[in-house]
């Protein structure tokens, strides 16, 4: 594990989206709390869940100040969730974590190591780049990850090997201005389609992936993936375009720009 440098501290925000994960909520709590001062909060948005979930988190926000709890009347799909919880973060540095135990928290300072260290405004944790712990399952959703990869990758022109992976981490000024418009899982497309269009220096680093199938409560089906490729076109090359799509590339340009002359006076000083 990477040391972590102390201007990291104080600076990360975890956000965690929740739906009907009694069962694990509660665990990845804990193991995201177990990274200690590195994590300044952990924000977590129950997507309007019908079992215990928001029961376990309101009962752990009230013992422990980190963990900032916000709560959907309804079911409105991850988007929304991912979408509020980036709207109430404080960080500097935000990444995203499933409350399902696939991913392991422990890897988080791995993953925003490139941040830290001064390459990266983006990082995403592949889970295909090199291979490491990975449960055997779904062969047809590997097709699934690498072509729907393959094909944002020949509009966005960038090498990625993962764009479906939860673990994305972002500088906060590069995630704040996007005004996402998907729905349910199209946010994955719809964050990498617009961060390939400014000047963000994206990174990949790999992780574990500890699957689960569809009996532990697995939520992604056949039908996201066919909404993702007309996410693929539209963010892409529709997005873009429009007034509010040019507004966010207009101003992560500018907030990269205005952070880089600021390094280099800094080192000139």
């Amino acid at each position: 594990m990477p040391t972590t440098p102390p201007a990291a501290f104080e600076k990360l925000s975890v956000l965690i989206p929740v739906y009907n994960e009694e069962r694990t909520v509660s665990e990845i709590l804990d193991r995201v709390l177990a990274l200690g001062p590195l994590v300044k909060e952990v924000v977590v948005v129950d997507d309007g869940s019908k079992d215990r979930t928001a029961e376990i988190v309101r009962a752990k926000a009230a013992t422990e100040p980190r963990v900032r709890f916000f709560q959907s009347p309804k079911n409105q799909g991850k988007t929304a969730a991912i979408k509020r919880a980036i709207l109430e973060a404080t960080g500097e540095i935000l990444i995203i974590q499933d409350a399902d135990l696939e991913y392991d928290p422990a890897e988080i300072p791995e993953v925003i190591a490139p941040i830290l260290n001064g390459h990266a405004d983006v990082v995403f944790g592949s889970r295909f780049l090199v291979r490491k712990a990975a449960r055997v399952l779904y062969f047809y959703h590997y097709l699934a990850n690498v072509g729907l990869t393959f094909l944002s990758n020949m509009l966005t022109n960038r090498n990625m090997s993962d764009i479906e992976t939860c673990y994305k981490a972002f500088r906060a000024e590069v995630i704040k201005p996007l005004d996402m418009t998907s729905k349910g899982f199209g946010l994955e497309v719809e964050i990498t389609a617009m961060i390939c269009k400014t000047r963000a220096s994206t990174y990949e680093v790999p992780i574990s992936y500890y699957g689960r199938p569809y009996e532990e409560g697995k939520k992604i089906g056949p039908m996201d993936g066919v909404a993702a490729l007309w996410y693929i076109a539209y963010y892409n090359i529709v997005k873009p375009l429009t007034p509010s799509g040019r507004a966010y590339v207009h101003a992560v340009n500018t907030a990269i720009a205005a952070r880089r002359a600021a390094l280099d006076a800094a080192r000139k000083s």
